[in-house]
């Protein structure tokens, strides 16, 4: 199994080790491998969050999340291998849309180069979305290329909104056009500039509901937005994932199809099909936490869009794998494409 391009051995490899024989590592005999149907497959979470303190100090900030940092990638290392995860698509979530242009370019640069020498230090257990600068739109596009062509990563992570402008808005086009030129995996996870700080009070006091309710919130909107403004029309070929199982939006999607006949006026832009259609054309991470859940999203847009997803650091789970391999009515195909066959296929991974 491999994740960088060339083949490695099965055995847990750190920060600046080489592979050389030897006794196997205490973390080593602890990796979990996953069986299938009586076959070992690779895992691949794509939801996995990480952190670069030197572009986070460009704007001032400082991390609270120690288990972020990749330098603490042995910890990273001995909580994936427990739980039989292969390989984490490592990822950072948008906090530099309000900087200016200059600043955004080298924020981006560092995070690039960061995840990159991540992934090399580990090639057979990381790979990681680029960070781009989705406030400059053409930037942007520039640094997806960049990310992909020059530091071997492998989509871009972006926000659900970008300083209160929709992902469908026209300006992003050039973006969303070279993603598809490039065939690149667009993963969106919500920010807290999104839905969460917009509904302000509402969603204060107990319960943390700007996460518990603004998150899903948060993805639900742009989803909506990029299929009613036709953008995905527009850009057939788009490869999007959307994290914590795309929201609500899977769970009430046939709303969307009946405002047609219920207000058919307030369907402005002209689609190619019906809105829940465009369900099975976007991905999904796995993250909606019980197995009746799961079996509803595989029935809203087929066990081909899903794949599994950990938000790693956070422990909302650390039972991703099981949960994959727990819910009821799942062949052994779609269990094997749902820990990671697709989204091996997505990120280029070899297997």
């Amino acid at each position: 199994m491999t994740a960088g391009g060339r083949h490695m051995t099965d055995g847990v490899v750190f920060v600046g080790c080489g592979l050389a024989g030897g006794a196997p590592t205490a973390t080593e005999a602890r990796r979990r491998h996953v069986m299938v149907g009586g076959r070992r497959v690779t895992t691949v979470d794509v939801h996995a969050h990480c952190a670069v303190p030197e572009a986070m100090a460009l704007l001032g900030r400082t991390l609270d999340t120690p288990a972020l940092l990749m330098a603490n990638v042995s910890d990273r290392l001995r909580a994936i291998d427990e739980q039989g995860i292969d390989v984490e698509a490592l990822s950072i979530n948008p906090y530099w849309y309000a900087a200016d242009r200059d600043v955004a370019r080298a924020l981006v640069r560092i995070q690039n180069e960061k995840l990159a020498e991540a992934c090399a230090a580990n090639p057979d257990r990381f790979v990681a979305f680029a960070s781009v600068a989705l406030q400059d739109p053409d930037l942007a596009a520039e640094q997806l290329e960049e990310g992909m062509k020059t530091y071997g990563l492998r989509g871009a992570a972006i926000g659900g909104s970008v300083n209160g402008q929709e992902l469908a808005d026209p300006k992003f086009h050039p973006f969303w056009a070279r993603a598809e030129r490039l065939g690149a995996l667009i993963f969106i996870h919500p920010q807290v500039t999104g839905a969460p700080t917009e509904l302000g009070h509402r969603l204060r006091g107990s319960g943390g509901l700007e996460n518990v309710i603004g998150n899903p919130l948060e993805t639900t909107i742009a989803l909506s937005h990029l299929i009613f403004e036709g953008t995905l029309d527009r850009f057939p070929g788009l490869k999007i994932c959307a994290a914590h199982g795309g929201g609500y939006l899977p769970s009430y999607g046939a709303r969307s199809d009946a405002v047609g006949t219920t207000f058919p006026g307030r369907i402005t832009v002209r689609l190619a099909k019906k809105p829940t259609e465009y369900l099975r054309q976007l991905y999904y991470d796995s993250l909606v936490f019980t197995p009746e859940a799961l079996r509803h999203l595989v029935a809203e847009t087929g066990s081909s869009q899903i794949v599994m997803g950990t938000d790693y650091p956070f422990p909302w789970t650390k039972t991703s794998v099981d949960h994959i391999l727990g819910t009821p009515g799942l062949s052994d195909a779609e269990r094997a494409a749902m820990l990671g066959e697709t989204a091996a296929a997505l990120l280029g991974i070899k297997l």
